[in-house]
């Protein structure tokens, strides 16, 4: 049987002859290789975010300054309509009130012919009930040689009055 340290010693020589070999096939340059790939892949993986992350805080940025510049467009919008609309109000305001007056106006001459033509009328009923008045009276006083004569001379300053 072997000797235990004498196992140790021909582990050692098999451990250090695998490694010998491991550098003589250049088994480090290939794992330093892969890492350093790796390295590499991972920072541009990296760079890619962060260059990822910086587009999208632009896309961000740009789209709260479009935002910002829709609402500001909405309110002048609402505040163009508000004035709109007050202004047509106040134009209808003022196209009601000069109808109102309108309307006013000619219903204040109407009321005005009405008087005038209720006036004429009470005015020819006074002269026709004055005229029969007249009539009655003149057939009751002047009746006989009086009324004759009368008629008589009237006619007469007719005839000179013609001629």
């Amino acid at each position: 049987m072997l000797n235990p340290a004498a196992a140790e010693f021909w582990v050692l020589i098999a451990f250090l002859l695998f490694m010998a070999i491991l550098v003589w096939k250049g088994v480090p340059g290939l794992i330093g290789k892969a890492l350093d790939q790796r390295a590499a892949t991972i920072r541009n993986e990296l760079d890619e975010a962060r260059r990822l992350r910086e587009e999208a805080q632009q896309l961000l940025a740009d789209y709260q300054r479009k935002t910002r510049e829709a609402e500001d467009d909405a309110k002048s919008i609402v505040e163009a309509a508000k004035r709109e609309a007050e202004s047509l109000a106040a134009e209808t305001r003022k196209a009601m009130a000069e109808q109102v007056e309108r309307r006013t106006k000619a219903a204040e001459e109407k009321i005005a012919r009405a008087e005038a033509q209720a006036l004429a009328d009470v005015r020819a009923a006074a002269v026709n009930l004055a005229v029969k008045a007249s009539e009655g009276l003149l057939k009751t006083k002047l009746s006989g040689e009086a009324g004759s004569a009368l008629v008589d001379s009237a006619i007469r300053d007719l005839k000179g009055k013609l001629n």
